[in-house]
């Protein structure tokens, strides 16, 4: 049970960190302005069975809407759509597909497909139904393929919907070029999403400020690395400020729960879940501002929180962080609720600095 002490090693792919927030600028359902037209996307020519390719007739849904925006409406079917071009989204305009409603991403060999877009765009809201990825029918092994990008953006609202099978990430808030000048999103809130089955990770945050996650399942990434539930990954590509996850599960994933990197200066992370990941619970590396409360991380493989090297000014308090460490007890038969040897729990970096723990309970020594 020793090597359990050298747990934090086994991981390479991990790297990031987590700050807190500040004043209450998040609500779970935020005003979005939508223009009063009404369409309904059959009209247009989409088929909804599940062979023809609908994306045409969605983009010419939205097209049609006057220039104050509107609600373009998806009735029960599989729409198959061409992600190398997306449904692409433009401001004060709300997508809404009935419960019984798919949009199915078509097979391609891109190194960019997202089913839907908003780019450049602003008062967006995005609900209902489900988005299929095509990651068991990609036609390449290479590119990255999005259920939802979010990108340049403000005030969007994406509630109510599964995403799932994504080639790349289930959903993007930020950008992915760090090459040009770009605007980081804000105000986007994320409310009863549930992304499973990404090939990388469920949710990707890079170039952000003000993204609100709650009540909603980060869950099953497997595929390619991070293989998180969620990354916050700004690095090269702006900041990361003022995000908070709160009331969200983030489980059974590959890589970590929650997977937060350099460049993160505000987060916030309370009311979560965080089960049987391969990596850690939460993980964080070089982010500034962090408060983690009131979550219950627990039979990860590796330690249920790791703040990592450079991560400054963390509250870690009323958290429950036990029976974490499971790598060495899978592999070696034993049951992941078996009492400690050694701590598992929690670990902080020799270069971390000002982080305050009170509250926390842990695994149970052995005695």
């Amino acid at each position: 049970m020793k090597r359990l002490a050298g747990i934090g090693a086994s991981l390479a792919l991990l790297s990031v960190a987590l700050p807190a927030a500040a004043t209450q600028w998040w609500s779970q359902t935020p005003y979005i302005y939508i223009g009063p037209t009404v369409v309904n996307v059959t009209n247009f020519g989409a088929n909804g069975n599940g062979v023809m390719d609908d994306t045409a007739a969605f983009q010419a849904a939205i097209n049609a809407l006057p220039a104050n925006g509107g609600t373009i409406v998806v009735p029960n079917g599989t729409y198959m759509i061409d992600a190398t071009k997306g449904i692409n989204l433009r401001s004060n305009v709300r997508l809404s597909l009935w419960s019984g409603a798919t949009l199915k991403a078509i097979p391609n060999n891109a190194s960019f497909a997202a089913v839907v877009k908003v780019w450049n765009a602003s008062n967006v809201e995005i609900l209902g139904g489900h988005i299929e990825g095509e990651r068991y029918h990609h036609l390449g092994t290479n590119g990255l393929g999005y259920g939802i990008s979010i990108q340049e953006s403000s005030t969007v609202y994406v509630h109510d919907i599964t995403v799932a099978d994504s080639w790349g990430d289930g959903v993007l808030v930020g950008t992915t070029s760090g090459w040009r000048k770009f605007t980081p999103v804000s105000n986007i809130t994320l409310n009863r999403v549930t992304s499973t089955n990404s090939r990388r990770q469920a949710l990707t945050i890079t170039g952000a400020n003000q993204v609100y996650v709650v009540n909603s399942n980060l869950n099953g990434s497997n595929g390619t690395a991070p293989q998180a539930g969620i990354d916050i990954e700004p690095q090269t590509l702006g900041t990361a400020t003022s995000i908070r996850i709160e009331k969200s599960a983030f489980s059974n994933n590959m890589g970590c729960g929650l997977e937060v990197h350099d460049a993160v200066n505000g987060l916030t992370v309370t009311g979560n879940t965080a089960k049987a990941n391969h990596g850690y619970g939460v993980f964080t590396l070089g982010a500034t501002n962090v408060t983690i409360t009131n979550n219950w991380l627990t039979q990860n493989y590796l330690f249920g929180v790791d703040i990592d090297a450079g991560t400054q000014n963390v509250s870690l308090g009323n958290n429950t962080i036990n029976y974490n460490g499971a790598a060495w007890l899978v592999a070696h038969g034993e049951s992941v609720f078996t009492l400690g040897y050694v701590l598992r729990d929690i670990t902080i970096s020799g270069s971390a600095s000002g982080v305050t723990q009170y509250g926390n309970t842990i695994t149970p020594m052995k005695q």
